[in-house]
């Protein structure tokens, strides 16, 4: 198979990130306090990170030499609302600072509201497990479309809320430790409708302040579940239940407010369309003969074990258009490759997929810009295309990124290589 292609008419390619991720700093967070208890694998410290809550200059000035032209980042509400109903202006500033900086360079802002991180006021009170909190997430909400204006038009408003969902409260490996399967899909159903309400707030606000460009969406992390044996009606029995339970349930309800067991409408939403374009972020496929998580043996992985199955981001965004035909933002793709190895091919073989799909996809935002503090993996997985020296916090562009910008500057791959 030839590597050469061209990228969709249109096609844009940026980066995502996390605030939490990135910044470093005291932040009064969950995943603060998760660190300070010491769940981390490899000891490190989200309090270190990349410091980019004072390199952020730097690291947008590095994007604008690399060509970027999109950036997804978040916003660390716990930096925002230290203290409930206590907003941090000084905070708030900083965000508009940085945002304002990345258009200047010619970077579209895509900013995201909830990033697995919450004020550790916000968690302490129980977070997503009380329906009575979501106005506590609304009033954050609120307050930072209203700032933001004419800066930013298009929003993620939750991350991933199935993995929140399961890594903390069915797993118990993320903040807060728990373990129930009822707990894990009510945080669900109490997250669809805070999406939901929110899709409705942030249309509403930026009507009232006279803007019509306005794009919302909550990025959905889907996977292929596929039986490991096809021809074992068990195994292909659990590929579809661990598919339904872990995102097909939950991107109808949050995608068209169409709630079916195990989720619950807990706020008596109608039905509707709560999504103006579909945002995916997609890594793997799992290999199922259980209700576990599997791997094929012979199949290629990264540094982390996951399967590299370029064909699935395809595959997924396939039954996401089908529930709502809409354009394709890949909001995450990436992969752990501690020696920048493979990922060159990685981004390559993904892209590929989706330059060669009839799909609308319409942007690419890889994860991630540099290697930083990758959750319980702490500092030892590394997903950038910039190499951090976390001693140092110096940045050092990786081939992987040399690849990407040329991606950018040729609009597609332009000639043979080897990775």
């Amino acid at each position: 198979m030839s590597d050469t292609f061209s990228l969709k008419e249109n096609f844009l390619i940026g980066t995502a990130s996390a605030a939490a991720q990135i910044e470093g700093g005291d932040a009064l967070s969950n995943w603060t306090d998760w660190s300070d208890k010491g769940f981390i694998k490899d000891g490190s410290s989200i309090r270190r990170a990349n410091d980019h809550y004072n390199r952020w200059k730097e690291d947008a000035d590095l994007m604008r030499q690399m060509g970027l032209q999109l950036c997804r980042l978040g916003l660390e509400w716990a930096r925002i609302e230290p203290q409930p109903g206590k907003f941090d202006d000084e905070a708030i500033s900083h965000y508009k600072q940085e945002i304002e900086y990345l258009i200047s360079l010619g970077i579209k802002p895509l900013v995201t509201l909830h990033h697995f991180s919450n004020p550790q006021w916000f968690e302490e009170w129980g977070a997503f497990e009380k329906q009575d909190n979501i106005p506590l997430f609304l009033r954050y909400v609120d307050r930072m479309v209203r700032e933001l204006g004419p800066l930013v038009n298009e929003y993620i408003t939750i991350n991933e809320p199935n993995v929140y969902a399961m890594m903390g409260y069915y797993t118990g490996e993320f903040p807060p430790g728990k373990k129930s399967m009822p707990k894990m899909f009510h945080v669900m159903s109490v997250m669809a409708a805070a999406h939901i309400i929110a899709y409705r707030r942030i249309h509403r606000q930026r009507e009232k302040m006279g803007f019509t460009d306005t794009k919302v969406s909550f990025a959905n992390h889907v996977r292929v579940f596929e039986p490991k044996d096809p021809k074992n009606p068990l195994h292909k029995s659990f590929a579809r239940q661990s598919e339904y339970l872990f995102q097909g349930a939950m991107s109808k309800a949050f995608m068209k407010g169409e709630f079916k067991l195990p989720l619950r409408n807990l706020c008596h939403l109608k039905k509707g369309e709560y999504i103006d374009f579909i945002a995916v972020n997609y890594y793997t496929r799992s290999t199922v003969s259980s209700l576990a998580d599997g791997t094929r043996e012979d199949a290629p992985k990264n540094d982390l074990g996951w399967e590299i199955y370029p064909q699935g981001i395809e595959e997924v965004s396939k039954k996401l258009y089908e529930i709502l035909p809409m354009e394709i933002y890949i909001t995450e793709n990436g992969t752990c490759d501690n020696n920048d190895s493979f990922r060159s091919r990685y981004i390559c073989d993904h892209l590929r997929v989706i330059s060669e799909s009839a799909l609308p996809f319409t942007r690419y935002y890889h994860w991630c810009f540099c290697d930083n503090f990758e959750w319980l993996e702490g500092e030892s997985a590394r997903f950038g295309i910039v190499h951090i020296d976390y001693e140092t916090q110096k940045r050092t562009i990786k081939k992987s990124g040399e690849f990407l910008t040329d991606v950018i500057k040729n609009n597609g791959v332009t000639e043979e290589k080897q990775y």
